[in-house]
C-alpha cells in the first residue's frame, strides 16, 4: 500500500523522528497533550495510516474550531504519535513513553487486540484514559475489568455469525461443508477456534477441516489441499493481511474455489485488493463502516479522504476519527486535563459520530454493527444485510484464472 502523503496538508506541520510523529511544531505549554502508539510499519501498518489520518484530521478540526476551553481559557490540542511497528511489546513502551515522557493526559488506541490491549493494560495501570476502536469487544473484555479503557467497535458474535446469516437470508446454495482456517492469535483463537464451529454446527452446517497456523505462518498449501479434498463450499480466513494474501494465491495455485470465501481481518484494507488484483474479486470481509452509512459526517468523510490521500477509502477512518472525537468531547466536556475527571466525562459518552450512536456500557464497550463487505473490481462494496447494501453479492466466488 502507498503510505498516505500528509506533506500537503495544510492544517499543521508534520515532524516525524525516529518513528514519533508530531502533529504541529514545538511543545507549548497552553497545549493539552494526547498520545497515540500506531502500527505504522510492519504487518499492520494498512490500518495503522488509516488510524493516523483518523486521528489527525478530528485533532486538526477541533484546533481549527478554537481548540478545548480549560479552565476558561482555549487551548490547542497536541497530537503525538509513536510507531509500533505491530509489536505489542513496543505498543506497551510507547504507551509509558507517552504518558510519562510526552505528558499525555490521555491516549488513543493502537489496533487489533494484541496491540490495544498491550497499550490499554499500560494506560489502565497508570491510570490514564485510552479510547480505541479496532479492538474487537470480547478480545477486549476477557483481558480484565476496565477502569480507564473503553473501546467502540464491533463485538465478534456477530462476526461470527454474519456469514451464516447471510447465506440464510439470501438463500444461498451451497453443500453445508465448512472449512475454517485460523491464526493463533486472539482473533483467530475467539472467531476461528470457538464461534465459527458453534455457529456452524447449531446452522446445520458441517466443519469438514478446521486448522490454526501461527500469525507468521507463509505456507498453507497442505491446510488448503485438506480444505480441497473434503469440497468445502464454505471457507472461513482469519488472518494478518500477509497471510490472508497468501492464503488467496495458495488457494488459487491449488484450484480451491469454494463458493463463499470469507477472510477476516487480513482483507479489510486496500493492501489486500492491491497485491491480489482480480484474485480478490468475490472475497468477503466483516465490515462496520461505509460513506453511504447514514450516520453524521460519513459521505463527507469517505470524500475528504480521498480528496486528500488519493486512495480508496476504508472503514478504519471512521472508527479511528469516532474514538479521537469521543475523547476530545469528553476533555471539553470536563473542561479539564485531570485525568479522572476526562474519564468521568468518557463514561456520559452519548452521542451519534461517523460510526453512529456511540455509549459506553458497564464493560466500556459501544458495539458497532457488522455488515458483510466483499471486494469487487478494486472497491468493497457492501452486500449485506440487505438495507445497507450498495452493492450486489458476488456468488458463487469467481474462478481464479
Amino acid at each position: 500500500m502507498k503510505s498516505i502523503d500528509l506533506a500537503t496538508r495544510t492544517t499543521r506541520a508534520l515532524v516525524v523522528v525516529a518513528g514519533l510523529s508530531l502533529a504541529g511544531a514545538a511543545f507549548g505549554a497552553d497545549e493539552i497533550v494526547i498520545g497515540a502508539s500506531l502500527p505504522l510499519s510492519g504487518p499492520l501498518a494498512g490500518f495503522g495510516s488509516y488510524q493516523k489520518w483518523g486521528y489527525e484530521t478530528a485533532v486538526d478540526d477541533r484546533n481549527k474550531a478554537g481548540g478545548i476551553v480549560i479552565d476558561g481559557k482555549p487551548m490547542k490540542v497536541r497530537l503525538v504519535i509513536r510507531d509500533d511497528k505491530t509489536d505489542p511489546n513496543v505498543a506497551a513502551s510507547n504507551t509509558e513513553t507517552l504518558i510519562s515522557r510526552d505528558k499525555a493526559v490521555a491516549m488513543l488506541g493502537s489496533c487489533t487486540p494484541a496491540l490495544v490491549n498491550a497499550g490499554a493494560l499500560v494506560a489502565e495501570r497508570r491510570k490514564v484514559p485510552i479510547v480505541a476502536g479496532c479492538d474487537p469487544l470480547m478480545a477486549f473484555k476477557s483481558v480484565r475489568k476496565w477502569n480507564y479503557a473503553w473501546v467502540l467497535f464491533f463485538d465478534e458474535t456477530d462476526l461470527a455469525t454474519a456469514p451464516f446469516r447471510m447465506m440464510a437470508d439470501l438463500g444461498l446454495a451451497t453443500n453445508k461443508k465448512v472449512a475454517i482456517l485460523a491464526d493463533n492469535g486472539p482473533d483467530g483463537q475467539v472467531v476461528g477456534g470457538r464461534f465459527w464451529p458453534a455457529t456452524a454446527k447449531s446452522g446445520g452446517y458441517e466443519v469438514v477441516h478446521s486448522s490454526s497456523f501461527p500469525v507468521d505462518a507463509q505456507q498453507f498449501t497442505s491446510m488448503i489441499g485438506q480444505a480441497k479434498a473434503a469440497s468445502a463450499d464454505i471457507a472461513l480466513v482469519d488472518a494478518i493481511p500477509p497471510q490472508a494474501i497468501a492464503i488467496r494465491k495458495q488457494m488459487a495455485s491449488a484450484g480451491y474455489n469454494p463458493k463463499l470465501l470469507v477472510m477476516e481481518k487480513g482483507a479489510e484494507p486496500e493492501q489486500f485488493a492491491q497485491a491480489l488484483g482480480r484474485l480478490a474479486d468475490g472475497v468477503l470481509v466483516g465490515g462496520y463502516w461505509d460513506p453511504s452509512f447514514p450516520y453524521p459526517g460519513a459521505a463527507e468523510l469517505g470524500k475528504r479522504f480521498e480528496s486528500e490521500t488519493k486512495q480508496t477509502q476504508s472503514q478504519h477512518i471512521a472508527d479511528s476519527r469516532a474514538a479521537a472525537q469521543v475523547l476530545l468531547d469528553a476533555i471539553a466536556a470536563a473542561g479539564s486535563t485531570d485525568r479522572e475527571t476526562i474519564n468521568a466525562a468518557i463514561a456520559k459518552t452519548d452521542k451519534s459520530y461517523v460510526v453512529g450512536p456511540v455509549k459506553f456500557d458497564a464493560d466500556h464497550t459501544s458495539r458497532i454493527p457488522i455488515t458483510l463487505m466483499q471486494w469487487q473490481s478494486g472497491k468493497a462494496v457492501v452486500v449485506w444485510p440487505k438495507d445497507r447494501a450498495n452493492g450486489k453479492l458476488l456468488f458463487p466466488l469467481p474462478a481464479a484464472n
